[in-house]
């Protein structure tokens, strides 16, 4: 193992429970939780940012003058900017991504909710969506946090999978299956 898989893997867990912690203290959790999410959409969305984050050539000046203008901008909490700033100075910006999924992570753990994909065959609607979580929450007696996505490539069904359990309706899972059956026969 290379210290820098080392040091994503380890750390980063404790820099983002370092940042619920702090986030728990001020009583802006959720705000803090939003904030992250945007600036994930952020690094996702522009290459121009992701590029200042990535790119170990940049001066701490300018990635924290960029970062600054961004929290006045689009009024990121006090609390999250300081940590931001935190990481640039201490040289672990290049995680930031990382560490913010993994705080956001936290933060739904911290609520009771279980994660979950949702893989359909057709595009389907917020109200299919909802009715979907609605019933995994019944079943799994937890609240559930879905993560929904379409893919043409199931040709039919759908692909449920919340934790170890997986349910896999999908047709071009039923195809393989009838395939396996007939290669072994």
């Amino acid at each position: 193992m290379s210290k820098s898989k080392g040091f994503s893997d380890t750390s980063v867990g404790r820099y983002s429970l370092a940042l619920y912690e702090l986030a728990e203290e001020s009583n802006s959790i959720n705000e803090i939780e939003k904030d992250s999410l945007s600036i994930i959409e952020l690094i996702s969305n522009s290459d121009d940012f992701n590029l200042l984050i990535k790119d170990p050539t940049n001066k701490k000046e300018d990635q924290l003058k960029v970062l600054l203008k961004i929290s006045e901008k689009f009024k990121i909490n006090n609390l999250l900017t300081k940590f931001l700033s935190f990481l640039i100075f201490k040289r672990r910006f290049f995680y930031v991504e990382k560490i913010l999924k993994n705080f956001i992570e936290t933060c739904s753990k911290k609520r009771g909710e279980i994660k979950a994909e949702l893989t359909s065959a057709k595009e389907l609607t917020e109200k299919e969506i909802n009715s979907i979580k609605e019933e995994l929450n019944k079943n799994f007696s937890s609240k559930i946090k879905l993560n929904y996505k379409y893919d043409p490539g199931l040709i039919g069904g759908l692909v449920v999978q919340v934790g170890s359990t997986m349910v896999d309706t999908s047709l071009k899972n039923k195809l393989q299956q009838i395939k396996h059956r007939m290669i072994e026969a």
